[in-house]
């Protein structure tokens, strides 16, 4: 059996490691020509983490993964410490610690486990069909790859969604940009191993750490859609936009180089339950496009491939038995994390101002078991981490 896996960032390169793992034979096509990730770090949480352990890959991962034994919230203007928490009553709750990951250096481990000569770099698909007991993608130079199947990895733009869904999907523009990057640790941004977030006035900025002894940033800017923004001027906006901050936030504006610096606009895709159309299949951000207010998309994207991989396992010889039982088993949890991550993001971005407002009270009264309880919740219910 062979199957082609259009995109390889980290849910099309899970998924290739997963399906050779149990002797798929799999070709991976990209678009870009060299790793250049999108955005600083992620948030590998415990069902992530979980995942790429089962890809064989537990010690690279702990390597590079930062070590959070804290979370704390800090008023954004006094610089008051609102709850501080361990986060052990997490790691004990579901049997792994989350490890936050510098993106490239993530990126860089896939591509590794699978074989860096092994991916077909610089190959943009343009279209892709799956008749009878086939599929075929044809790229922007005339070649086709055909297969048992193809699988689109193909990022939030995807054409192989559309070709699933029949139709074009709007991207729906969650309210804010989010600049982030990597920097230095420092204690006058925050302590080397907690996770610290600031917040105030439906914004937030945010500091936790990643191997090497950095910390992986963000702030959030509640502004309009298309904004113009100048590259390199980052430091600019950012010491306009959080004026009157705590300490905290001016020493980490300070210390950040504005040219290295990310810019994202935050969009998502309203959650859909048709993931296969014949002999093609979408995964990753190509299935369920999600703000990171939650840090369970790139999880999300290695759940999908652990369970692509059992569907195969399951019905060998079957395809599209095989298709059909990994769409069944990912859409409602996908979903699901979708409209947490929306849910959370209008909380935090303050949607509606007085609940947000009560939600900044409801911090200071915080030992952590709240907060937990709700990243327990987004962690369990992937293959790995089944609910009881």
């Amino acid at each position: 059996m062979k199957v082609v896996i259009i995109g390889a960032g980290i849910g099309g390169m899970s998924a290739a490691i997963a399906l050779r793992q149990i002797g798929i034979d799999t070709e991976v096509y990209e678009r870009v020509t060299e790793n250049k990730p999108v955005g600083a770090a992620i948030s590998v949480w415990s069902n992530g983490v979980k995942c790429l352990n089962y890809l064989g890959l537990a010690e690279q991962t702990a390597r590079l993964g930062g070590i959070v034994d804290t979370m704390s919230y800090v008023d954004a203007h006094t610089g008051e410490t609102m709850c501080r928490f361990s986060m052990q009553p997490l790691i004990d709750q579901v049997g792994q610690r989350p490890y936050p990951i510098a993106r490239a250096e993530l990126q860089q481990m896939l591509m590794a486990a699978y074989g860096i000569d092994d991916i077909q770099f610089g190959t943009t698909m343009v279209e892709v069909v799956g008749g009878d007991g086939a599929a075929t993608a044809t790229f922007a130079d005339g070649t086709t790859a055909s297969a048992d199947a193809v699988i689109g990895a193909d990022g939030a733009n995807s054409i192989t969604r559309e070709y699933v869904l029949g139709r074009p999907v709007t991207r729906r523009y969650a309210g804010y940009v989010n600049f982030n990057g990597l920097v230095e640790a420092d204690d006058a941004i925050g302590p080397a191993t907690e996770w610290t977030m600031h917040v105030g006035d439906g914004k937030r900025v945010s500091a936790m750490p990643v191997s090497g002894g950095r910390f992986y940033y963000f702030f959030d800017v509640v502004e309009p859609e298309g904004r113009p923004f100048k590259k390199g001027s980052a430091r600019e906006v950012l010491r306009q936009q959080f004026a009157g901050w705590a300490p905290g936030v001016q020493a980490l504006i300070d210390k950040l180089d504005p040219m290295t610096t990310n810019r994202v606009e935050i969009l998502d895709v309203d959650p859909f339950h048709t993931w296969v159309k014949g002999r093609v299949a979408v995964l990753g951000d190509a299935a369920h496009n999600t703000t990171p207010d939650i840090g369970q998309g790139g999880c999300s994207a290695m759940e999908d491939a652990v369970a692509l991989q059992w569907a195969f396992k399951d019905n060998p010889t079957d395809v599209d038995a095989a298709l059909a039982a990994y769409q069944a088993s990912r859409t409602e949890r996908a979903g699901d994390l979708v409209l947490r991550a929306r849910k959370r993001c209008d909380l935090i971005h303050a949607k509606n101002p007085e609940t947000t407002a009560a939600w900044y009270e409801e911090l200071r009264n915080e030992d952590g078991t709240n907060i937990i309880r709700g990243l327990v919740a987004s962690i369990m219910g992937g293959p790995l981490t089944p609910l009881s």
